[in-house]
C-alpha cells in the first residue's frame, strides 16, 4: 500500500542502522538531493550503498561518506576528481569497495526486480573483477556469471507521481530510478508534483505503482531542475 508523507525525513525515517540502500542518480541528474539529506540528518550508520559512483564535492552521498556512515558501497565509479572524502575513507580501509562495470551494474540491479537469479556476461572476464566467480563458455566466448543486486531501501527521484505511486521521469533524469525502485525491498521515492489517478497518460509511466512503497512531494528547483 502506497504511504504518501509530508517530508523527506518521514520518508527515510524506516531506515535502519546496517541497511543496504540504492542510491539513484548519474552525476547530479535524477539524484534525490533532499531525500539524501534527509537521510544524513536521521543518522543511520554501518550503511552498505549502491550508487552509480561514490560522492561528488562535499554534498549528498559524498557527505554521508565523510561522515563515516558507509561501510560499504557498491559502484561504477569510484573516484573522480572531486570524490575526495571516498578517497580519504579508502585509503584509511574505513570503508569497502566492490567496483561493478557500469553495464553490468545496472543488468544486476535490473535482474533483481524482474526475479532473474543469476546472468552470463563477457564484461569482466580476464580481469581481477571476476576473479572468484564461475566462468563458462558460450558459442566460443567466455563469459563471467554475476548474482543480481538486491537492496533493503532505495531513494530515486520521480518527475511526477499520481495517487497509486505510477511515476514519470524527466529525460534522462530517469537513468537508475525505475530498476532500482523494482530491486529494492521499500522503494522510497521523491517527485516535484503527486497528481490525482487517471491524470497520467499510461503510455507514459515507466514505473509502475506496485513498485513504489512511498512518495514524498518535493516541491522547487531543487526537484525539478534536471
Amino acid at each position: 500500500m502506497l504511504n504518501i508523507v509530508e517530508s523527506a525525513a518521514q520518508a527515510v525515517a524506516p531506515i535502519t542502522d546496517g541497511a543496504t540502500v540504492m542510491i539513484g542518480g548519474f552525476g547530479v541528474a535524477g539524484q534525490p538531493v533532499e531525500l539524501i539529506d534527509a537521510l544524513i540528518d536521521q543518522g543511520a550508520t554501518g550503511l552498505t550503498v549502491v550508487n552509480n559512483n561514490a560522492g561528488n564535492g562535499d554534498v549528498g552521498l559524498a557527505k554521508l561518506i565523510q561522515l563515516g556512515r558507509v561501510r560499504r558501497i557498491i559502484c561504477s565509479f569510484p573516484r573522480q576528481a572531486d570524490s575526495h572524502h571516498f578517497d580519504a575513507r579508502y585509503r584509511a580501509g574505513e570503508i569497502d569497495l566492490e567496483v561493478v562495470p557500469q553495464g553490468n551494474l545496472a543488468e544486476r540491479i535490473r535482474a533483481a526486480g524482474a526475479g532473474i537469479g543469476a546472468f552470463f556476461t563477457p564484461t569482466g572476464y580476464g580481469t581481477p573483477l571476476a576473479e572468484g566467480k564461475e566462468v563458462r563458455e558460450f558459442n566460443g566466448r567466455m563469459q563471467v556469471l554475476e548474482l543480481p543486486i538486491t537492496a533493503d531501501f532505495s531513494l530515486t527521484k520521480a518527475a511526477t507521481a499520481d495517487e497509486a505511486g505510477n511515476l514519470v521521469y524527466r529525460k534522462t533524469a530517469r537513468n537508475f530510478g525505475p530498476i532500482m525502485a523494482a530491486a529494492a525491498e521499500t522503494s522510497i521515492v521523491q517527485v516535484t508534483d503527486i497528481v490525482e489517478r487517471g491524470r497520467l497518460d499510461p503510455e507514459a509511466i515507466v514505473t509502475p505503482g506496485i513498485y513504489v512503497d512511498t512518495v514524498v512531494r518535493v516541491p522547487g528547483p531543487a526537484a525539478g531542475s534536471d
